[in-house]
């Protein structure tokens, strides 16, 4: 069995970033800090750039997607989007450094991953989320989405491991200091996931999966405490069978620690 390393290196409203290892290569997914931080997290976390074949995005927002552009052409990789996410991309920015379109539903090859963008709702052009396959292990990245939907859970069903959005505590969004507005939106179907939404996701996956890591994790209105004890409940029987962690939210400038997920 090929061995598969996931490594957070950002998890929150202030920047995304995650480094998948494979067998002979890696893939970055999403890049939300600069380019300059994401080179120096993955240098803290000892882990080698020059592995990186290709950065996936899953939506243009900030967050997400700061530093593609400069990573991109500083590693000399190719950058993947749907067609919804690059229009956005180009809108703002102009250009982007071998851009290249996929499709949801549409696998593709990256050196010796295949990668299955799946359609998720949030309030972006055309979001995706990723399963990624490398020989027999498949991780599924599921963040920034309101639901998860029957196509969504089909394909993290056929997984061993999750990347899952535990955004927020209802009882602490509802209520904490941000606007109503900005409430309504964190709690609708293109907003974010919330503990119990997640909860009930990894309920339905929890004699799928071996791993799951909770991520996107909301600084005001969520604590790794109260994500893990939903997520817990949410397997119930499953509980000491499935690996659970949660990523950190929003590291600082020096990278407290590394969170990382193996298969």
């Amino acid at each position: 069995m090929c061995a598969v390393e996931l490594t957070i290196l950002a998890s929150g409203s202030k920047g995304n970033c995650a480094y998948l290892k494979g067998g002979s290569g890696a893939l970055l997914i999403d890049a939300g800090l600069s380019a300059r931080e994401v080179l120096r997290r993955l240098n803290g976390a000892g882990e080698d750039a020059t592995l990186i074949e290709a950065i996936l995005v899953t939506h243009e927002h900030a967050d997400h997607m700061r530093g593609v552009d400069v990573l991109a052409r500083n590693l000399g990789v190719p950058l993947f989007a749907t067609a919804g996410t690059l229009e956005a991309f180009f809108w703002k920015h102009g250009t982007a450094a071998a851009a290249r379109r996929c499709v949801c539903g549409e696998p593709f090859r990256v050196g010796d991953f295949t990668v299955e963008p799946f359609a998720t709702s949030h309030d972006a052009r055309e979001p995706c989320g990723f399963c990624i396959g490398e020989a027999d292990l498949a991780i599924g990245c599921c963040t920034d989405t309101g639901v998860v939907t029957p196509a969504i859970m089909a394909r993290l069903c056929a997984c061993d491991a999750v990347v899952l959005e535990s955004n927020h505590c209802p009882d602490l969004l509802r209520d904490g200091p941000y606007p109503e507005y900005l409430k309504r939106r964190i709690r609708s179907k293109r907003g974010h996931l919330s503990n119990p939404d997640a909860a009930l996701c990894l309920r339905r996956l929890a004699d799928h999966i071996h791993a799951a890591l909770l991520a996107h994790l909301s600084e005001v209105n969520n604590t790794c405490e109260r994500a893990l004890v939903s997520a817990r409940d949410g397997l119930g029987l499953y509980a000491d069978r499935v690996q659970i962690t949660v990523a950190p939210q929003n590291p600082g400038v020096v990278y407290p620690g590394v969170c990382r997920l193996r298969l």
